[in-house]
């Protein structure tokens, strides 16, 4: 699907490519990398880049801090990951939303 109302984040070019991307991710501590599948994307053709959003970008960060890792498997959806329980309500270490 295309979105008019979005510029490239790279190149500026109009109509991005709204998606859902395969995306490989380290963990917080370094263990292994996992799989992600199905994450909200954009893709330009112009560039030929795929690319997820920063919000994304964080709230993949943020969960990968806030839940226990060792039990996630190789490749995880994005749903999913974003279902598993957390151990803590938010990232207390992220002080950027106080500035």
């Amino acid at each position: 699907m295309t979105n008019n109302s979005l510029k490239c984040d790279w190149c500026q070019e109009d109509n991005l490519e709204e998606l859902k991307a395969v995306v490989h991710w380290e963990l917080p501590d370094g263990s292994r990398a996992i799989t992600i599948t199905n994450v909200p994307s954009f893709y330009c053709e112009k560039c030929k880049f795929t690319y997820q959003k920063e919000d994304v970008v964080k709230t993949i960060e943020d969960q990968l801090l806030l839940i226990s890792t060792e039990l996630l498997p190789v490749s995880v959806s994005f749903e999913e990951l974003m279902k598993q329980p957390r151990l803590l309500k938010r990232n207390y270490f992220d002080f950027s939303s106080y500035n």
